[in-house]
């Protein structure tokens, strides 16, 4: 994928916006508020891999977000390990998971694919919600997670952990940029484009989209480890099957299979979502119908519509700069 204008002047003016808003406005419930969508963003970039870069619809990525809060929460609190073993426990986790479920939902595909991540995921919530509750704390959950120890840094002021974030989200994305435009990322383009073709060129299509898959599920894991850590609980609720409905909203908001448009359509969600509960307590079914008319006026996402407006932009630009010569 190479990097359009439109993408490098979008990515920064948001890290103009990141970089300055502790300074401009050190509020502690912006700044929580902000920290909080950065972790979204980077479950919805993980997520996106799959549903934007193969047009597979999963709702199992609970699943693979929840095991990462719980491999930090674990690790931490019953196991003395840092938080930066949890992290990479959280890691290794969710793409394992991930790996498990590819190996049923591959099998099919369309909406069979996605009521089999359903149903494997609901699976994980039952589980840990009251089988293993003895090991995962059940709906009581676990309190206390940790958050790093890095360099005598305290992480537990909300402006340096938000800083951690957002070199982590900094990190995700310049890993996802290079991941689309590799090679690999060509192959995956070419799939969703295609399938058929990729599999006469002899691509094995199943194994790329197994790989992108464990991917997706990686970065969902490290997504729930700096969720709990921010959160410093972790319960089975972030197992359940509407979390990967939120996630699914998020990125169809901003524009699936688009650069920005996971972190897009999170920021826009959890605007929403505060803007609304502050005065009503029927938010989500105010944000169901926001959703929908963003659907109907914004078919492609907002990225997408801001992309082809920039698009027209230049083109009309370069016509008139064409006929003044």
């Amino acid at each position: 994928m190479k990097l359009s204008r439109f993408d490098v002047y979008f990515g920064l003016m948001l890290a103009v916006v990141g970089i300055f808003l502790p300074f401009v406005h050190p509020g502690e419930a912006l700044i929580q508020l902000v920290t909080l969508a950065a972790i979204w963003a980077i479950f919805a970039i993980g997520f996106d891999f799959v549903f934007g870069g193969l047009g597979m619809v999963s709702f199992g990525h609970a699943t693979f977000l929840g095991v990462g809060g719980y491999a930090v929460a674990l690790a931490t609190q019953k196991y003395g390990l840092p938080f930066f073993g949890g992290a990479g426990l959280a890691i290794v986790l969710g793409a394992t998971f991930a790996l498990l479920f590819s190996f049923f939902a591959l099998r099919v595909s369309g909406i069979f694919f996605a009521l089999v991540t359903l149903s494997l995921s609901q699976l994980i919530f039952i589980l840990a919600d009251s089988k293993l509750r003895g090991f995962t704390g059940g709906s009581d959950g676990i309190s206390g997670v940790e958050r790093p120890s890095l360099l005598g840094i305290d992480f537990y002021d909300p402006v340096n952990y938000y800083w951690f974030v957002l070199v982590v989200y900094a990190l995700v994305m310049l890993a996802v940029i290079s991941l689309r435009s590799s090679p690999f990322g060509r192959v995956i383009a070419g799939i969703r484009s295609n399938e058929t073709r990729a599999d006469q060129l002899g691509f094995n299509v199943n194994r790329y989209k197994q790989i992108t898959f464990v991917i997706s599920g990686g970065l969902s894991g490290l997504a729930g480890a700096l969720l709990a850590s921010l959160l410093m609980y972790m319960n089975p609720q972030m197992l359940h099957w509407t979390t990967s409905g939120d996630v699914i909203i998020m990125t169809l908001l901003g524009g699936s299979g688009s650069l920005w448009g996971a972190t897009v359509g999170v920021i826009v969600f959890e605007v929403l979502k505060e803007w609304l509960s502050s005065w009503t307590e029927y938010w989500y079914g105010l944000l169901g119908l926001a959703f929908i008319l963003m659907t109907i006026f914004f078919p492609r996402g907002i990225m997408g519509e801001l992309e082809k407006g920039f698009a027209a932009y230049q083109k009309s630009r370069q016509h008139r700069q064409g006929g003044a010569k």
